[in-house]
């Protein structure tokens, strides 16, 4: 049976809360479980059925008059049993995109905006869109990457997720468009258990403007996902996918719970979760207990 979950970003009385939930539950006579964790509110409930995306959707508007998050999965996570725990990077670990930031540094804002607003209209793959944008990074330092790993911020939240989730058997695994030295440089202060993305090719401490391999697109996104989850025998049903662009939905569709997070237009057509106001500690209440 699914689970529903109405979610506060602050800490709400119980009983305005409880009023909330059961005026937007779609099922009567149904438990309602209380939660506080780390600032925020839940009330969680478990019924007989589910809704289509058009239920759903006028659930989530009901919600968003009171600024909570409503979400629909169909199982919860075991904090008793190995989890994965899947992010995009950019704009969803940190609030930055790397690439915009590479590119003021090496003066080329605008120039990769451009590129970047083609392929968002469609007029050119993402593929063909990356490999345009890098070539415009031709001679970068390495050391602009360290500079700008320097200036990134966690997205809200994420720091209680880094400290919270290996207590709870939970991998933390990271697929970006982006590029591996910062991966690189991220991986060496918070639990990452295994990243992947973009290299690039160096010569002599400068980037050529050409990346080194494969691109990491949305099909590798879900390969290696799917991969890892196979390598480390983890039950599907105790995966969690969360990015916020549609270069993440196929990753977020290979987990048994997809959360877009403040996601894009694009990626909301493909999924039917997302945190709209919470911020990355909603995630917590994915588990059964805590």
């Amino acid at each position: 049976m699914p689970f529903s979950l109405l979610i506060s970003s602050s800490e709400l009385p119980k009983p305005r809360f409880l009023e909330i939930a059961s005026a937007i539950s779609p099922a009567t006579h149904v438990h309602f479980d209380f939660q506080n964790v780390h600032g925020q509110s839940a009330i969680r409930w478990e019924w007989n059925g589910s809704s289509n995306r058009s239920e759903l959707l006028k659930l989530r508007e009901v919600a968003a008059k009171q600024k909570l998050d409503y979400l629909e999965v169909d199982n919860l996570i075991s904090p008793n049993e190995s989890s994965v725990f899947c992010f995009d990077m950019d704009s969803t670990v940190i609030q930055e995109e790397v690439i915009d930031e590479l590119a003021r540094r090496h003066g080329v804002f605008e120039e990769v905006a451009r590129v970047t607003k083609e392929a968002m209209e469609g007029g050119i793959s993402f593929d063909e869109a990356l490999r345009k944008r890098v070539k415009l990074l031709q001679g970068l330092s390495r050391q602009s990457f360290q500079e700008v790993y320097e200036s990134l911020h966690l997205n809200p939240g994420m720091d209680v997720l880094f400290e919270e989730l290996p207590k709870h058997k939970s991998k933390i695994i990271i697929l970006s468009g982006g590029f591996q030295p910062i991966l690189t440089l991220f991986a060496k202060k918070y639990p990452i258990s295994f990243f992947k993305a973009n290299e690039l090719q160096e010569e002599n401490g400068h980037f050529t403007g050409e990346i080194l391999g494969e691109i990491i697109n949305k099909e590798k996104k879900a390969f290696y996902l799917k991969e890892y989850v196979e390598s480390h025998k983890i039950p599907t049903t105790q995966t969690v996918g969360v990015g916020d662009g549609a270069n993440d939905g196929l990753m977020l569709r290979e987990t048994a719970i997809g959360i877009g997070f403040h996601a894009k237009q694009g990626l909301k057509d493909q999924i039917k979760n997302w945190i709209q106001f919470s911020d990355m500690r909603a995630l917590l209440f994915l588990f059964s207990s805590l």
